[in-house]
């Protein structure tokens, strides 16, 4: 993985303002379209160890299969939400920047400067 990179999704508004604050700074970041492509399980697990949350933290609770997955159960694991989020990419909170080993949700979008 590189060490500077951005689930991106470019119809979310938060995701557009936290690269458009990355560019303004001269950071061009490899623009992952994790809908398009879903990160792999390990890519996943990797991206929650570097959050230094669990995995919870990353799900979109609002999204469709959150409710029909019935992933409120607070029962399951990091592996089974990580292998929803895997199966699921609409259910990854979003944008996520990674930075010098680090990891960040960029909600709001002015996180992602925390990691610079």
């Amino acid at each position: 993985m590189t060490s500077t990179r951005l689930y991106h999704n470019p119809r979310c508004s938060k995701s557009r303002a936290a690269l458009a604050l990355l560019r303004e700074r001269g950071i061009e970041p490899e623009l992952i379209a994790y809908l398009d492509a879903p990160p792999s399980i390990a890519e996943l697990r990797e991206l929650v160890e570097r959050l230094q949350l669990p995995a919870r933290a990353l799900l979109r609770t609002g999204e469709e299969p959150y409710a029909t997955l019935g992933l409120a159960d607070e029962s399951l694991g990091d592996a089974a939400l990580i292998a929803a989020m895997h199966a699921h990419p609409r259910l990854i909170e979003r944008p996520v920047f990674v930075h010098a080993g680090r990891a960040v949700i960029g909600r709001p979008p002015e996180r992602v400067l925390e990691l610079l």
